[in-house]
């Protein structure tokens, strides 16, 4: 039996590549489609070129060459399925070809993180990168937090791992289209600690759930309406992760998802949060979900007490 988890990269027989979306696949791999063979791609691998698809894209692609895979996500049947790409089976090989990983993994080494904890995704896991590619960096389980500690001490230290400056802060904050200020952005990003910069090139530290983190697929209710909040956050154990989980003690909520990466580790346990999202009816229990479109607007999460701590209210 095959086992994938959120940021595996899967493989179909017509070799189109996927980003595996989710830790439960019970009627198929729920994925997203990055990568797909064309003669005119920008991207080249083992004599093949490649197109990278955009999010967008990607979905009209899907409808019009494998509409009955397309839901929420893409569903790819395991029949079709060629191989999986292992984020962490990357490691051993470009620690000895790219400079750039290697030094985020000295640093890491140095920390005391196991080499196994470890893994890249995105275009480096199948190997399709251009030069100045982002390093999209996973980090398993609770190994990530001693991680992003280790990353923001290497940054006072001058060496090549450094702090992002402000021309690739406004990059990431258009990029991401947030319905918060760019200073309030910057400064829940700056403490959050999981970005940077390495001889130039950025990256993202990225949290994945080790395998003993994952135990029960995620309930599905039915939106509802739109609602905003004040709550006392009560554990933030997977606020990195995807959706990222707030638990909350809240009178309605019992917990807050964000499905957009912005938000997500955006405030921590024993902090006020502020959001607006859509309450989503479980039956016994409401969430109030952050990200239900890919630029959703009229959403967000706000540490009320990270911004009344540096002046902002």
């Amino acid at each position: 039996m095959v086992k994938t988890r959120l940021r595996d990269f899967i493989v179909t027989e017509d070799d189109w590549i996927f980003a595996v979306a989710d830790y439960f696949h019970p009627n198929g791999i729920r994925s997203i489609l990055r990568y797909v063979p064309d003669k005119n791609g920008d991207r080249e691998l083992n004599g093949t070129r490649y197109s990278k698809y955009d999010f967008n894209d990607a979905f009209k692609f899907m409808r019009d060459n494998r509409p009955l895979w397309v839901n929420d996500v893409h569903i790819v049947p395991k029949n079709k399925l060629k191989k999986v790409l292992y984020p962490d089976e990357r490691i051993p090989e470009l620690v000895k070809t790219n400079k750039k990983v290697a030094s985020i993994v000295e640093t890491l080494d140095e920390a005391g993180i196991p080499r196994d904890k470890m893994g890249v995704t995105g275009s480096l896991l199948p190997g399709l990168e251009k030069d100045g590619s982002d390093i999209d960096f996973i980090v398993y389980g609770s190994s990530w937090f001693d991680a992003r500690d280790a990353i923001f001490r290497a940054k006072s230290k001058g060496g090549s791992i450094q702090e992002i400056n402000e021309e690739m802060w406004l990059k990431i904050y258009n990029k991401r289209v947030p319905d918060i200020s760019f200073d309030e952005f910057k400064l829940h990003e700056k403490r959050k600690g999981n970005r940077g910069m390495v001889d130039g090139t950025y990256f993202d530290l990225l949290f994945v759930r080790d395998w003993s983190q994952i135990y029960q697929p995620l309930q599905r209710g039915e939106d509802t309406k739109r609602m905003k909040i004040e709550a006392p956050v009560t554990s933030s154990e997977f606020a990195f992760d995807n959706p990222a989980v707030f638990e909350i003690d809240h009178d309605t909520i019992d917990h807050v998802f964000s499905y957009t990466h912005t938000y997500a580790g955006q405030v921590v346990e024993g902090e006020i949060m502020e959001a607006q999202g859509v309450v989503e009816d479980l039956g016994d229990t409401k969430r109030l979900v952050v990200g239900t479109s890919r630029e959703p607007k009229g959403e967000w999460i706000r540490s009320l007490t990270l911004l009344e701590k540096n002046g902002y209210i």
